[in-house]
């Protein structure tokens, strides 16, 4: 019986030494420090991304496509508007007569007056839907200014499908459009812009000989994004 008491201290010693370790080495481990200072770290070698007083980093900047952009972002440059050897890129809404009408054009200028425009629409009716490519060229002055006019006209092909109502197969149609429209500058690579054309779409009608014309008023609003790729 005298030698239990000595062997439970000695069991007792190791287990209290351990106990008394294990708040330092959880303080040296502890994940949310190393990450803290990992953090840090990486905050101190990278410049432009300041470290926050949690240790975090901070967002990065927005950096503009055009550097020149970011000091003034809404002023255009003095003088007529520099459209040679620029590419526009213009999404838009509106519609094609009395239906709604998707867009998208992507507009080269060659030189200062002339562009090339290639376009495709997508128009949704209740009892058919229809898509349509075309190629226009549009005819400029460039003026000093936010305001810039221009004119358009182009050929094109539209793709009617019928509903679901009808067993018909697609048809397809040629079209010839004509018109202008207006762009409003907000910065030197974005204006607002506003188109409106006739269109003349031409096709058959059953029990007639012969081509028939049918007439929309085809009406866009659309952002157009300019970009240079001068040579």
């Amino acid at each position: 019986m005298s030698g239990a008491p000595v062997t439970l201290r000695k069991a007792a010693l190791p287990i209290a030494l351990l106990c008394a370790m294990a708040p330092r080495a959880h303080a040296q481990d502890s994940p949310s420090d190393s990450t803290a200072v990992a953090v840090a770290d990486t905050a101190a070698a990278v410049p432009w991304i300041p470290a926050t007083a949690s240790g975090k980093p901070a967002k990065a900047p927005l950096i503009a496509l055009e550097p020149e952009i970011a000091a003034h972002p809404y002023q255009v440059d003095p003088g007529p508007r520099p459209y040679q050897h620029r590419l526009s890129f213009s999404p838009g809404y509106g519609s094609f007569g009395s239906e709604t009408m998707f867009t998208a054009r992507i507009a080269y200028y060659p030189n200062t007056w002339l562009g090339y425009e290639g376009a495709i629409s997508h128009t949704s009716g209740q009892s058919a839907h229809a898509v349509t490519n075309s190629l226009s060229l549009l005819l400029r002055a460039p003026f000093p200014g936010r305001f810039q006019p221009y004119a358009a006209g182009g050929y094109g092909m539209m793709l009617v499908f019928p509903g679901l109502a009808v067993n018909a197969d697609p048809v397809t149609k040629n079209l010839l459009n004509i018109g202008g429209g207006l762009e409003v500058f907000i910065r030197n690579d974005l204006a607002l812009r506003a188109d409106v054309r006739h269109s003349t779409v031409f096709g058959s009608q059953r029990n007639m000989e012969g081509l028939v014309t049918y007439n929309y008023l085809q009406q866009t609003i659309a952002l157009a994004f300019y970009r240079s790729v001068a040579p």
